[in-house]
């Protein structure tokens, strides 16, 4: 069980890990014990924004309703949210486009970085002042920009979360083999992807 880390991943995101012995990781919620499993120490971390961090960036961006009605088109409506199956497919059609492996479609993203603590950061800075960044942004603004910022902000989200394991592992938490995703986020395979590919 100290191997494993349990990712609740939604609006907000839940990083909860066990280990036998008590772990005191800066940032980083307890050691609890026995408040998960019997006999075990629970440390918890998270985000205070994952879900709604990128349907903040998606539903702001300037090309928002060019891609509700590309998804509509499409037949992959957004049905009452952001239409993140459409931007998904998009991302796949511009690496195939561009020669690229559809596995390695993050490469799309490597000039463009986002910060993702537009909310602040719960873990493991702890600091509820910071706020989100993106670099690299150019002076276009169409359905490609908004999708390549889409993938750049998955992905900020799991380094953020590789960010949280490093740190309870440097503080002595067992190393980490495994996680256990569940919560909406895990309907989306470029989330689940970021998370395996970081």
């Amino acid at each position: 069980m100290e191997g494993r880390m349990a990712l609740i991943a939604g609006t907000s995101c839940c990083h909860m890990l066990s280990s036998k012995e008590p772990v005191f990781v800066p940032g980083v919620w307890g050691p609890y014990k026995s408040a998960m499993l019997p006999g075990m120490f629970l440390n918890e971390g998270g985000q205070s924004t994952a879900g709604k961090l990128l349907d903040f960036v998606v539903q702001t961006h300037a090309a928002y309703q060019e891609v509700l009605k590309l998804a509509e088109a499409a037949g992959k409506p957004a049905r009452g949210g952001p239409p993140f199956a459409y931007l998904n497919e998009h991302l796949l059609a511009m690496a195939r486009a561009r020669g690229l492996d559809e596995r390695k479609v993050g490469f799309l993203a490597k000039d463009l970085h986002v910060g993702p603590d537009f909310f602040g950061n719960r873990s493991p800075l702890a600091d509820p002042s910071m706020r989100g960044s993106v670099v690299g942004l150019g002076l276009s603004s169409g359905p490609d920009d908004l999708a390549l910022l889409y993938l750049a902000t998955l992905q900020a989200l799991a380094y953020q979360t590789k960010h949280i394991i490093e740190t309870c592992e440097l503080a002595g938490h067992p190393p980490i083999e495994t996680i256990f995703v569940t919560g909406g986020l895990v309907k989306n395979p470029l989330y689940l992807e970021a998370h395996a590919d970081v």
